[in-house]
């Protein structure tokens, strides 16, 4: 079995809703997000996916979507004011915890056809969450 695994780095913010701690206030992170590829076989240029092809699938969208706004539940109260101001921000149907956000980015991979077998989903440089499917 082949693999390769490219890192994709990005600022976003959040809170967690139903939660009983810090986490439950605005704040925000240096996030790093772990893809990782897996193959039988390489392709005819001898590889799993090319990297630049990994970056322009995965990057583009991370970058459009996630970087620098406030990723929050579709219920959140602070949603109407970040809109009303003209605030970015992200809705997830649930809280965006490390373990959301690695599925979420493991599913948009997925659906775009990379051969994913797992997203790591670094919130701090000692804290991450995996998703594999």
């Amino acid at each position: 079995m082949y693999k390769v695994t490219k890192e994709i780095y990005f600022c976003y913010g959040h809170r967690l809703l139903d939660y009983d701690g810090q986490c439950a206030h605005p704040h925000g992170h240096n996030g790093k997000i772990e893809i990782v590829l897996t193959a039988e076989t390489l392709d005819k240029r001898g590889m799993v996916y090319d990297f630049g092809d990994i970056k322009e699938i995965i990057q583009k969208w991370v970058d459009s979507e996630l970087d620098h706004k406030m990723i929050l539940r579709k219920d959140d109260a602070l949603i109407p004011v970040l809109k009303k101001l003209g605030e970015p921000y992200f809705e997830m149907m649930e809280n965006p915890t490390a373990e959301n956000l690695a599925r979420l980015i493991f599913e948009y991979g997925k659906g775009k056809g990379l051969p994913i077998s797992e997203v790591i989903f670094w919130e701090t440089p000692n804290s991450s969450a995996r998703y594999s499917g």
